[in-house]
């Protein structure tokens, strides 16, 4: 429940600032749509710099600035990360003096995602009480999910490894990012405005940062998966590792998966507060509901995986730390290449797929390269000593 009121309270507390700026998604996609067309019928190559410009401040100052992303985000956010993705493409596109054409497929495909995609998200009229608590449940299970996970996998470790000792580390983690989450989201809203580069640098570096130490808890994990090392690890060093170099690790993984989510759930629950007087009772309700499915889902894991032997556990963990990590470094290059601090190289035929963080740009690429190097070295390692032990 100290998540809920974590979480409720700030965005109860702005509700009133909230209503003020009621937005009309309608009106802001015509903007965008019109000044995009703009913008592309007076392109010219050699002039990229200033339609880069242009697109960029349709990004910041309309779309993110108007309240429109946080919005999408809230309904659908695989659907805010691809509108990103493809602002980012025109972006690059436009910067690098693409030839005409190619810019022009590229806002084409933009224009296309706001008009057909994201306006029908608003088409509905006022949302009511029930709307409410069922936006509010979805929100927080959602966002809660992927740090449940997160939490589940490292207690299970910690559990089966040295009966819970070093659980505190856990804890301490989460109770600083539910800290640091809401004072993040007030000090976005109150300085920033929830919005700007100041807040994409922050996403993308807080994701970088939970990609390297996620990475590095799996390949951890992953060394141990076999059981005769296990063993072996369990009598010999488990206290000594509890108590020095790995326990700030897991502290840490914890408290950027938690503080990731927590930061931009209560930003939803601000722009969800604003859509309703007297919204509080509903987004109650649901984010209580939600926080009891994640407990009930979170407590069936932790039973599932003190049950599985000791390799598939280390596989099945290190492989879902490892997939957070691959995303997170995608992810968190997009959103530095949203703030500007890092450049957009389109790269033409991959594809995009948010749910695993992958965008068709070098710099994307080249992070997520990054994090498979030491997994593909993992693997090399194990091939070779099993290879030895068979001859």
């Amino acid at each position: 429940m100290l998540l809920v009121v974590s979480l409720i309270l700030p965005a109860a507390g702005m509700a009133a600032a909230a209503e003020r700026n009621n937005l009309d998604a309608g009106a802001v996609i015509q903007d965008l749509v019109a000044r995009g067309d703009a913008t592309m019928d007076g392109y010219a190559p050699d002039q990229g710099v200033e339609a880069m410009d242009a697109f960029s401040g349709l990004y910041f100052d309309v779309f993110e600035g108007s309240g429109l992303e946080t919005a999408v985000g809230m309904k659908d956010p695989g659907l805010k990360t691809r509108v990103e993705s493809l602002f980012g493409a025109v972006i690059g596109l436009a910067g690098n003096g693409a030839a005409a054409p190619e810019t022009a497929g590229a806002w084409s495909e933009l224009r296309t995602a706001l008009t057909e995609d994201v306006a029908p998200l608003f088409d509905q009229k006022a949302v009511g009480f029930g709307g409410i608590v069922l936006q509010s449940f979805l929100i927080l299970v959602r966002e809660g999910f992927e740090a449940m996970l997160v939490v589940m996998a490292l207690a299970a470790y910690l559990r089966r490894s040295s009966a819970g000792a070093g659980m505190s580390a856990l804890y301490v983690g989460i109770a600083l990012a539910l800290l640091a989450s809401v004072l993040t989201a007030y000090g976005l809203n109150i300085l920033f405005q929830a919005s700007g580069a100041a807040r994409e640098a922050l996403e993308g570096v807080t994701m970088l940062v939970a990609s390297a130490v996620l990475l590095y808890v799996s390949q951890w994990l992953l060394a141990k998966r076999q059981a005769d090392k296990w063993q072996a690890y369990i009598r010999k060093k488990v206290d000594s590792a509890l108590s020095g170099g790995q326990l700030w690790a897991l502290g840490l993984a914890v408290f950027l998966a938690v503080y990731r989510e927590g930061a931009e759930t209560i930003l939803f629950f601000y722009a969800l507060a604003g859509q309703a007087q007297d919204a509080a009772l509903p987004m109650l309700l649901g984010a209580s509901g939600a926080v009891a499915v994640l407990v009930a889902v979170f407590l069936l894991m932790r039973m599932a995986s003190l049950q599985l032997p000791l390799p598939i556990f280390f596989s099945v963990t290190a492989a879902l730390l490892f997939y957070l990590a691959f995303s997170f470094a995608g992810t968190g290059v997009l959103e530095l290449q949203e703030a500007g601090w890092v450049a957009i190289t389109p790269v033409i035929g991959v594809p995009r797929l948010t749910w695993l963080g992958v965008y068709p740009t070098l710099e994307t690429l080249l992070a997520q390269s990054l994090v498979l190097l030491p997994l593909a070295l993992t693997f090399a390692w194990v091939w070779r000593r099993q290879s030895f032990k068979a001859v």
